[in-house]
């Protein structure tokens, strides 16, 4: 048994998973056709590990709005059912069916342990936490969702100066223009 760490993002054809900072992300909202694609991803996560920010905003996710579509509400109970883990030392605490680990100290050691014991896919969320992941060579698998537009700036997919090799896995090519492109981590 062990968990295969995911890391899963919107992305613009020049590498940004948001716009500038506070700003507008930048990407296109998901249609209907493409949030079913993310739903059924969604529903495959054994595990989610969340950065602060990326927590904060996936809340959402909790209580939607009644008059969201079915599609939303569908991604929503997705969401809700996922165990979550919650790394951040500024929150005193996390919704339903999540934990907080609030000791930078404990991230590695906590998500070694989750790895070893979790059968299934663990998502990474948060570009912070997923560079910190992918410096302790905790990631399986990028799944960079490319999405048609250049955004010039903003949030990276990858930090800046981190250098790794990659194997591909595949492409897709699914609705709204959108290319999934997946890779693995190139081993010596």
């Amino acid at each position: 048994m062990a968990g295969h760490i995911v890391y899963a993002f919107m992305v613009s054809v020049d590498g940004y998973i948001a716009g500038a900072p506070g700003g507008d992300i930048g990407l296109p909202l998901p249609e209907q056709e493409l949030h079913r694609h993310f739903n059924e991803m969604q529903k495959r996560m054994t595990l989610g590990l969340y950065g602060r920010n990326m927590y904060e905003v996936m809340k959402y996710w909790d209580a939607p709005p009644a008059e969201s579509s079915e599609v939303d509400h569908q991604f929503a109970r997705a969401w809700q059912a996922m165990p979550k883990v919650v790394f951040s030392s500024t929150l005193d605490s996390v919704g339903p069916n999540a934990r907080l680990v609030k000791d930078k100290a404990d991230v590695e050691r906590t998500v070694r342990q989750l790895k070893a014991d979790t059968n299934g896919e663990i998502e990474v969320n948060g570009a912070a936490l997923a560079a910190s992941l992918v410096r302790l060579g905790l990631v399986d698998e990028f799944r960079m969702y490319m999405m048609p537009v250049v955004l010039g700036g903003g949030k990276p997919y990858f930090e800046a100066g981190l250098q790794l090799e990659l194997e591909p896995l595949g492409t897709e090519s699914l609705p709204q223009h959108c290319t999934l492109l997946r890779f693995r981590p190139k081993t010596a």
